[in-house]
């Protein structure tokens, strides 16, 4: 009794270790909701015009900003007030703004959404504005909800003669359940016995290991690749039913296959990313920074009093040109992102230098990836 327990543990342990790999294995599959999104299920882009008031002085100059006056005038008209249109209003609390919202599907009337507010003029902050109503409309000129509410900006400004301070910026906020629905876009679930699912990427591989998920787990041929993106699969037709049958599938789990290499550059930034499935060659780089320094002083020759010279101004110049760095480096064949990351760090370059030698690695053929630049 006391042998054959002291040798359970020891199964229990082998058992677990064997078990390891089945749920890592799991750790990296996604749900069919996180790949794909269903067909015309879809968010719809609201656009409108409109004011800001409330400001502390910091709207925009009527003066340079003709639309401004112009707006006003009408929204006081509509309001029963008329003002002659060659009216000239100096006005420093106002601000004109575009108003943006995503209108979610299924969206019912009444159901409220939240909005972005960007000036559009020369205002300097619409930190405490309040947007007066505007209406939202739709791609189709129709109105689909109308804003309203207090503006929340985030950054913090302070100016004075000759001195200015900013936080973050000024010029555009957000209001959190700004707007109200006031028209429905129809949203249809598939089209007569089958819903559509569209995968986030065109990947082959990953569209058929969704359609084997579903076809093991809800029936054989429920499911249907139309292409590398596209997937058919056959539901009730019942709304109620559809809606639980979608509810299942869109939960399933697939491992999705791992993705392409893929590096994005953002010159005007010097921003790099990189997947996790980037890798390099083994290569040898000579990396050096070169600097150019100019620096121009102003001499002036003044003449005696009793000359009669003029005075002479002249520029001298001073040039210095530096490089630094340029030792050969190599960088052995990297597995992983981590090693990729470490290589590149040792060269001690800039993420402006790493845009160059990422793409003279690209050209090489070290870097085993696809090089994007945006």
């Amino acid at each position: 009794m006391n042998r054959r327990s002291g040798k359970a543990p020891r199964w229990a342990a082998i058992i677990a270790l064997c078990a390891l790999p089945f749920l890592s294995g799991n750790l990296w599959a996604e749900r069919i909701k996180d790949l794909a999104s269903v067909q015309g299920v879809r968010l719809n882009q609201l656009v409108g015009y409109g004011l800001v008031v409330g400001l502390d002085g910091t709207g925009d100059q009527t003066t340079q900003t003709p639309f401004t006056t112009q707006s006003i005038i009408n929204m006081l008209a509509q309001l029963g007030t008329t003002l002659p249109t060659t009216q000239s209003l100096q006005l420093k609390n106002v601000a004109a703004v575009m108003i943006t919202a995503n209108l979610p599907p299924f969206a019912r009337i009444g159901q409220q959404i939240d909005i972005t507010v960007s000036s559009m003029g020369n205002a300097k902050s619409l930190r405490g504005g309040t947007l007066v109503m505007t209406p939202l409309k739709g791609a189709d000129g129709q109105i689909y909800a109308q804003a309203q509410g207090n503006l929340m900006v985030g950054g913090v400004g302070a100016t004075a003669p000759g001195s200015k301070a900013v936080i973050n910026h000024l010029l555009a906020g957000r209001i959190v359940a700004g707007a109200t629905v006031e028209r429905e876009v129809p949203t249809a679930l598939g089209q007569g016995p089958f819903v559509h699912y569209e995968m986030g990427t065109t990947d082959f591989g990953t569209t058929q290991r969704v359609v084997e998920v579903i076809n093991r787990e809800v029936g054989p041929g429920t499911a249907q690749a139309v292409d590398g993106r596209l997937i058919r699969v056959r539901a009730p037709e019942e709304p109620n039913l559809r809606v639980a049958f979608m509810g299942r599938v869109e939960n399933l789990e697939v491992r999705p296959i791992k993705g392409m290499a893929k590096v994005i550059v953002n010159p005007r930034t010097g921003s790099v990313v990189m997947n996790q499935t980037v890798t390099i060659e083994s290569c040898a780089i000579a990396h050096g920074a070169l600097s150019v320094v100019v620096n121009t002083d102003q001499q002036v020759s003044q003449p005696n009093a009793l000359s009669g010279g003029e005075t002479v101004t002249t520029a001298q110049s001073d040039i210095q040109i530096k490089q630094t760095g340029g030792a050969l480096m190599e960088l052995k064949t990297g597995a992983n992102l981590s090693d990729v990351v470490r290589a590149i760090n040792a060269l001690g370059a800039n993420p402006q230098d790493l845009v160059s030698i990422l793409q003279a690695m690209k050209a090489a053929g070290a870097l085993r990836a696809d090089l994007e630049v945006i």
